[in-house]
C-alpha cells in the first residue's frame, strides 16, 4: 500500500506544478500582450467562495482516503493491500458524492435568493 500512496504522491506532485507553471505563463503573457480585462480576471481570481467550496471538496476527499489508511494500518489482520486501496478509492468516491449533494443544495439555495 505504502507503494501505490507514495507513487500517487509523486505525480500528484508532478501534476499539480506543471498546472502552477503553465497557469503562470500563460497569465504573464496575457498581461503582456494587455489582454487583461474583465473576463481574464474572472478565470483567475475565481472568488473566494468558489476556492472555499473546491477546498471543501478536497479536504473530504482526503479525509477518506486518510480515514481508509489508517483503518489499514490499525487492523491489518482484517485488510490487505488491495483491500485497503479499494477502500481509500471508496472513501474518496464517498467524498466526492457528498461534496457534489452539497454544491447542489448550494446551488438551489443561490437561486431560490
Amino acid at each position: 500500500m505504502s507503494e501505490a500512496v507514495q507513487m500517487a504522491v509523486v505525480f500528484g506532485g508532478i501534476v499539480m506544478i506543471i498546472k502552477i507553471i503553465t497557469d503562470t505563463v500563460t497569465r504573464n503573457r496575457l498581461i503582456e500582450k494587455g489582454l487583461v480585462d474583465e473576463k481574464v480576471k474572472f478565470l483567475y481570481n475565481g472568488g473566494s467562495r468558489a476556492r472555499a467550496l473546491n477546498n471543501l471538496k478536497w479536504g473530504m476527499v482526503l479525509i477518506g482516503i486518510g480515514v481508509a489508511a489508517l483503518a489499514g494500518s490499525l487492523a491489518p489482520d482484517h485488510f490487505d493491500e488491495a483491500g485497503v486501496l479499494g477502500l481509500m478509492f471508496i472513501f474518496g468516491g464517498v467524498g466526492f458524492l457528498v461534496y457534489y449533494i452539497l454544491l447542489a443544495r448550494h446551488e438551489k439555495d443561490q437561486s431560490t435568493k
